[in-house]
């Protein structure tokens, strides 16, 4: 009889054979050789119409990362996540939004800034998802601020210098990374329901009113945000001046840009390379008029337009922890701002009883997908 394995979306399927490290950034063939000399199997994932660091971009993912018949992601403990330039840029971002996709993280280079300045980066959603940042020698002192805001929010994220680091030594701190494939306790924050998987929990209603502040939030605090109104662009944060160079375009931009444009200056400010500019535009706290000036190819053009500040997004945030206590079999759930969620209990945990904000729920007789809700009290039911 072959084994089955719980996956990420609660569907059984045989258990694969082997580990799987998605790759993004980087030669696939150089590291689907250092992959498959472990017993991994590579997934590169199809080119995205959006940044992986990004709202779309991340969706796009996740979808086709719990797709196993696309991706092959069929091991229960979680996937390797291998990162680097832009996307070890994404890393930070992904950790926080799909938690239980991976099981360990690397990112080699990359800048967290514009992954924080999303504002959807929660320290708690890391605790089971450690990272290790693989520095360069040359931006370690314009990164380790931003490395002290990430672990002093509790963020999971451990850095070393890339000098004298080998791509064998990298993989070797993922393969010590292990994970339960049920975790006996999970803690997740969110604020979009497109991100709402929680291991073997998913808050599927939220409702502001349903506040604990025994749960605060564990939001990575983000800089001032500040952009200039020109529409999306996106660029490589780790690349060299002068200026920042226009890499991305959304398919619909109706804007001033044009890909391969360099940003040179901002109200006549120099602007020496993409890490001087974000810098420069976190410090900015007011909206104002702005010329900026573009190098296109050898021509140098004057653009007018406005420094904006965001509207932050996910100001609301659910938050859910829960724990099985073997002692008692009682599994114990908190929550903020949760009117229900799906729990997924396995054969090993029942019978056992669910204890909701300090409330009996009921209890969980057999394994599977069980409803809690609060419509009425705290109510335990299968799923329909």
């Amino acid at each position: 009889m072959r084994l089955l394995c719980l996956l990420l979306l609660g569907a059984a399927l045989p258990c694969a054979a082997s580990p799987a490290a998605v790759l993004l950034g980087g030669d696939p063939a150089q590291w689907k050789q250092a992959a498959e000399e472990r017993g991994w199997h590579l997934v590169v994932p199809p080119s995205m119409s959006a940044p992986p660091w990004t709202e779309a971009g991340a969706q796009a993912l996740q979808t086709f990362l719990r797709d196993p018949a696309k991706s092959g992601l069929t091991d229960q403990d979680g996937a390797y996540l291998i990162a680097l330039g832009d996307g070890a840029t994404a890393a930070f971002y992904l950790a926080s939004r799909t938690p239980d996709i991976w099981r360990a993280v690397l990112a080699i280079g990359g800048n967290p800034k514009i992954a924080i300045d999303t504002n959807r980066l929660y320290a708690a959603n890391t605790q089971l998802v450690p990272l290790l940042w693989i520095v360069p020698p040359a931006s370690r002192a314009d990164m380790d601020p931003l490395r002290y805001k990430l672990n002093t929010a509790g963020y999971n994220v451990e850095s070393r210098s890339a000098e004298g680091v080998t791509i064998g030594q990298a993989l070797d701190w993922l393969a010590s990374k292990h994970r339960d494939p049920v975790p006996y306790k999970i803690d997740c924050e969110t604020g979009s329901p497109a991100f709402a998987h929680c291991y073997w929990a998913e808050i599927v209603k939220v409702d502001p009113a349903r506040r604990n502040d025994a749960l605060p939030t564990t939001r990575v605090p983000p800089g001032s945000g500040a952009s200039l109104g020109l529409g999306p662009f996106g660029f490589n944060p780790a690349a060299p001046g002068p200026g920042v160079l226009v890499g991305y375009l959304p398919p619909d931009y109706k804007g001033k840009l044009k890909l391969e444009d360099r940003i040179v200056s901002v109200g006549g400010r120099a602007i020496r390379d993409a890490r001087d500019y974000l810098e420069m535009m976190d410090q900015l706290t007011e909206e104002k008029t702005a010329a900026i000036a573009v190098q296109r190819g050898k021509e140098r053009v004057r653009l007018e337009t406005r420094i904006v500040l965001p509207q932050r997004e996910e100001l609301l945030t659910a938050r859910l922890q829960a724990e099985f206590v073997l002692d008692g079999r009682v599994l114990q759930v908190i929550t903020r701002n949760v009117a229900a969620l799906k729990l997924r209990i396995p054969e090993a945990w029942v019978p056992s009883t669910v204890n909701w904000n300090g409330n009996e729920a009921g209890p969980v007789p057999v394994a599977g997908c069980w409803m809690l809700s609060d419509a009425n009290g705290a109510k335990l039911a299968p799923c329909q």
